[in-house]
């Protein structure tokens, strides 16, 4: 990864010669800072102008002094910034904070967080490949194994992700990706990280997780075996609803290697503004994050006991069936909670449970999540609906169903928005 501060050692007086800015070093930071530190402090690197605020370098490319400097970056005989295809300094900051606060030795920036989960397998398969995956996945994310990748020829075998037997018997034979959510999306089933990892690795697989609604804050997959880990930071990376963007972590030599060899040709690359933004919004993930998720055990513990709810799912609530491994992997339950209202017939129930997310008016309906705003959506009209019914109620996504993305308002406020449409459900 690019140090900003090996760009140009003899930085030139800015302010004398109005050159554009080069990087500075500056004092090291102490070794073993906790995640909330490095939220606001990793990857910095000031200007000679020694501004506060991250620098925001909106270039789409960089200038050399002589041709014979080019054709060295360009032959990677030195380091440093060439096109912002390929890297940017503000993409570079992101990165490297992410990745401080992951606990992993490298980070590449993207465009999207599809485009961070289809590329962290695409750089590991070709046609012949195996990946084996748990069912309880995003939407998307099935589109791009069963749609995309088997166009490609790689085969793709699921198992319920929270069944070890599963896992074992499909592992049993070799594989060249495990691929998870844990939390899923939208159930919240909670599987064996380091269990899953084992029988992955004897198999000879890398093993992917995505993160999103634990976030780094609250989980941390390649402490518990993982080998890569993926993020929508249009998620709480953001978390206020402005810019979209994706990250893959992992070694370097996965990250630095066949992922960016994938990426520098084909281009998913993380606008510099945009990056900044992700930049900033780092520093306040760890408290929105912390903040949310004491709400969202609050209101899930208080939705269980409502007329009209069928069943609550949220990792920290001893009614979920995986309560004791959350425990065991998290440190908190999420940001997330879904809930199931009663119902009867199908059709009818689509229909109440449409009312009573149009009854919301603190709540916004919205299928993001990890924002300071509360959100919901319907996954079996919305994220799941490419999901056949059948498989969708295997999943537990009922016509009832709701995903609450849990913000950053007063409690009391999202109890009364809450109670209120659940009446107009009830009739």
């Amino acid at each position: 990864m690019t140090n900003l501060a090996d760009l140009d050692p003899a930085c030139p007086d800015l302010a004398a010669t109005a050159q554009p800015a080069c990087a500075t070093a500056g004092p090291a930071a102490p070794a073993g800072l906790r995640a909330a530190t490095l939220a606001v402090r990793g990857g910095l690197h000031r200007t000679a102008f020694q501004e506060t605020s991250e620098p925001l370098f909106l270039t789409q490319g960089f200038v050399y002094d002589h041709a014979a400097e080019a054709e060295a970056a360009f032959a990677e005989e030195i380091d440093r910034y060439t096109y912002s295809r390929y890297t940017n300094p503000t993409v570079t900051t992101f990165e490297e904070r992410l990745a401080l606060i992951e606990g992993a030795e490298d980070c590449y920036a993207q465009a999207t967080g599809m485009s961070a989960v289809f590329n962290s397998v695409a750089a590991l398969v070709s046609s012949g490949s195996r990946i084996v995956a748990a069912r309880e996945l995003f939407g998307s994310t099935l589109c791009v194994f069963d749609d995309v990748l088997a166009r490609w020829g790689v085969r793709t075998d699921y198992v319920t992700g929270t069944d070890l037997d599963q896992w074992a018997t499909a592992l049993a034979t070799p594989a060249d990706v495990v691929f998870l959510e844990s939390p899923s999306n939208p159930m919240q089933d909670v599987l064996d990280l380091p269990a899953i990892a084992r029988l992955a690795h004897a198999a000879g697989a890398v093993v992917i997780v995505d993160n999103v609604f634990a976030t780094p804050v609250l989980q941390k997959p390649l402490e518990l075996g993982a080998d890569v880990v993926v993020y929508s930071a249009t998620k709480h990376i953001d978390g206020q609803g402005r810019v979209m963007g994706g990250a893959v972590l992992g070694s370097k030599e996965y990250v630095r290697g066949s992922l960016q060899a994938l990426l520098r040709a084909t281009g998913p690359t993380l606008a510099p503004f945009n990056a900044w933004v992700l930049a900033k919004g780092l520093e306040t993930m760890p408290i929105r994050v912390k903040a949310a998720t004491a709400t969202a055990l609050d209101l899930a513990g208080w939705l269980e006991d409502q007329p009209g709810v069928g069943s609550v799912r949220y990792p920290f609530l001893r009614s979920h069936p995986q309560h004791q491994l959350a425990r065991a992997q998290m440190t908190g339950g999420g940001t997330v909670v879904t809930f199931t209202l009663d119902g009867a017939a199908a059709r009818r129930d689509t229909e109440r449970t449409f009312a009573f997310l149009d009854a919301l008016r603190v709540i916004d309906i919205s299928n993001n999540l990890g924002d300071a705003k509360s959100m919901v959506t319907h996954p079996a009209t919305t994220t799941h609906r490419r999901i056949d019914p059948v498989t969708r109620h295997a999943l537990g996504i009922e016509p009832t169903t709701v995903r609450f993305s849990v913000g950053l308002e007063d409690v009391e406020d999202l109890r009364e928005d809450l109670d209120a449409a659940l009446r107009v459900f009830r009739g």
